[in-house]
């Protein structure tokens, strides 16, 4: 006879008093998707810089016209706080001290994937989109390549462009910035 496997489905509510409470940490690197607590991948040198490349560049040219908002949680819904690896937020006063950023807060989210192309692509865009967060970019650098993801849908984002070094590509938000893939990719 096997036992059914049981899993617990979580509230951003659970989880943050989880974290309040500390039965996690902040070093225990983990992310509600969906009313799952999961453990997030590893950061290793190539990821880390790719995200300080776009952090510097962005902090650089936008200045106050945006808030970077580097490996933050982002409220989604009752049961998803995903911390993607950096998200451009409208700016706010409190610099959300009251409260964590909403989609309607987000400009553009993106997640920098080493290992964890399929995941971030199968998990979390879907999440990303059905949230009508506009823009998503995801750095693949196993395949030296960014991948952008705009309207959103409820099945997904219905449209994908690849883009590869020697090619630029400014976000929806900020037209008039345009960055080079190379130049983040290193």
């Amino acid at each position: 006879m096997s036992a059914p496997v049981v899993r617990w489905q979580f509230t951003t509510s659970d989880y943050q008093s989880m974290m309040r409470y500390g039965i996690l940490t902040e070093e225990d690197r983990t992310e509600l998707i969906s009313g799952e607590v999961l453990a997030m991948s590893p950061i290793g040198s190539r990821h880390a810089a790719c995200v300080n490349r776009l952090t510097h560049w962005f902090t650089t040219k936008l200045g106050a016209r945006a808030i970077a908002s580097v490996q933050n949680p982002i409220h989604i819904s009752a049961r998803s706080e995903p911390q993607p690896d950096l998200a451009l937020l409208r700016p706010r006063a409190d610099f959300y001290a009251d409260a964590l950023p909403e989609p309607a807060d987000v400009w553009l989210v993106i997640e920098v994937a080493d290992t964890s192309v399929e995941f971030d692509r199968e998990t979390k865009l879907p999440l990303y989109a059905r949230a009508h967060i506009a823009e998503t970019w995801l750095w693949d650098l196993s395949a030296h390549r960014l991948l952008v993801f705009t309207h959103p849908t409820t099945d997904g984002y219905s449209a994908m462009r690849q883009l590869g070094r020697g090619e630029s590509i400014a976000p929806q938000a900020f037209p008039d910035l345009e960055i080079a893939v190379s130049e983040i990719l290193g």
